[in-house]
């Protein structure tokens, strides 16, 4: 390598995967470091001397911060995804798909989801906690009082692992059918838009066919 050259590193990949900017990336690192006990001073600077090369070996207190927990990298979870499950139907012999767009709300750790009632005739809620790259929780589902099962409300537990980019979890959901059978099946949210404006929420509140 010739000398003073800067050598490229993956910083950039990083902050580009979680569609934050530099200064929000930056606040994002002070954020993180105040969550684990290791307060740092990064700021857009030295995000830019990161992905410029410049700091080939970054300090252990930024080197650790972005993996400490998730939320460092992605930001925020807050704005519009597309809920998917899948469940057997007993009565009916096949296996269904329930699908809603939904708005999820972060509090800290606290990730509160809710569907919006155009995108189905059921309504769909999740509580949720984020911890690292898993996000564990429970969901409600109120059924459709004229559809199949007639407006029954059926609810359970969620575990989902988050990607690296934030932009897509996935995991299984655990229930009790009507027999007090306990049924499971897979469960994934996926990113759409990070607002939750009103026009960004009428724009979702449809069917996601």
């Amino acid at each position: 390598m010739v000398a003073g050259m800067n050598a490229p590193n993956t910083a950039r990949a990083v902050r580009t995967g979680t569609r934050m900017s530099q200064d929000n990336f930056a606040c994002a690192l002070q954020a993180a470091g105040r969550r684990v006990g290791e307060p740092n001073d990064a700021n857009k600077r030295l995000v830019q001397r990161s992905e410029s090369g410049a700091i080939a070996a970054p300090r252990p207190v930024y080197a650790a911060t972005p993996t400490a927990k998730p939320l460092a990298v992605h930001g925020s979870y807050e704005g519009v995804r597309l809920s998917r499950y899948q469940f057997h139907s007993s009565g009916r012999g096949e296996s269904f798909a329930g699908q809603h767009f939904v708005v999820v709300l972060q509090h800290g750790d606290r990730l509160t989801v809710h569907s919006l009632p155009g995108s189905a005739a059921s309504s769909l809620s999740l509580d949720l906690t984020v911890d690292g790259a898993v996000v564990t929780g429970t969901w409600v589902e109120q059924t459709d009082h004229a559809g199949y099962y007639r407006g029954a409300r059926y609810h359970g537990a969620i575990q989902l692992l988050v990607e690296p980019t934030g932009r897509r979890m996935a995991g299984k959901w655990v229930g009790f059918g009507k027999d007090m059978d306990v049924n499971t099946g897979p469960w994934e949210l996926t990113f759409r838009d990070a607002s939750t404006s009103k026009a960004t929420l009428d724009h979702y509140n449809t069917s996601p066919e």
